[in-house]
């Protein structure tokens, strides 16, 4: 594979190797218009003997397809573990294009990666998109997902699982996009849902099973010599 170019190698590894591809963003989330796009984000497993060598393999992937990004199994499972948001939110969506074997077993083992550190994460990535607002003159889908963001991440302390589907507050959330909603309305909700998040007790661990994620690791690495 060190001889092939590089959209070579995405096009091979992604066509060949993928174990889960799910849609994500607006499409997943129920906030789709009729300009959206179809996000897609993968996780495919490298074929073990490609580590031998001195040239690692990628551990992540743009393409094929536009708004297409894939993440190597290993690379996945360590941002999981490290509770990042849009990496669980794959393990959630609601639209799965492609499923192996070895990909039914990583949705199956989903909640080991889950753990009090995602407070922290999604907090942290709400509050740099609420850095980059301007309240004078705010981007509104911007906005917009960082209230979904932080929504996400409350019903994932509260339930043990992320929300996707924003179901009830899609209507709010939509008319947040549109401008519909006073900038100070805005911020009063971004507030309250932060307060939310950041005083909850939640149901998630203190850690993570890193222990099964492991396991899971290497019978994929045995499985694809």
């Amino acid at each position: 594979m060190a001889a092939l170019g590089l959209m070579e190698v995405v096009e091979k590894l992604v066509a060949d190797h993928t174990v889960l591809s799910v849609v994500v963003g607006s499409r997943a989330y129920g906030l789709e218009t009729a300009d959206s796009d179809t996000d897609r984000r993968g996780v495919f497993v490298t074929p073990t003997p490609l580590f031998w060598r001195l040239d690692k393999p990628p551990t992540h992937l743009d393409g094929p397809l536009p708004e297409q990004f894939s993440w190597e199994v290993e690379r996945f499972c360590v941002l999981a573990l490290q509770a990042n948001p849009t990496v669980l939110e794959c393990l959630w969506s609601p639209i799965v294009e492609h499923l192996t074997p070895e990909g039914e077993e990583l949705l199956a083992l989903r909640r080991c990666f889950l753990s009090r550190r995602a407070q922290q994460t999604f907090l942290e990535y709400a509050g740099a998109l609420f850095r980059r607002l301007d309240p004078d003159r705010p981007k509104w889908k911007q906005a917009m997902h960082m209230l979904r963001l932080l929504l996400s991440g409350r019903h994932l302390l509260r339930y043990g699982e992320p929300l996707v589907q924003v179901g009830e507050h899609r209507d709010r959330l939509l008319a947040v996009r549109r401008g519909e909603i006073p900038w100070p309305e805005v911020d009063r909700w971004r507030a309250e849902l932060t307060a939310d998040l950041d005083q909850s007790t939640g149901v998630l661990p203190e850690a993570p099973d890193r222990a099964r994620a492991q396991d899971f690791l290497v019978t994929v690495r045995r499985a694809n010599l």
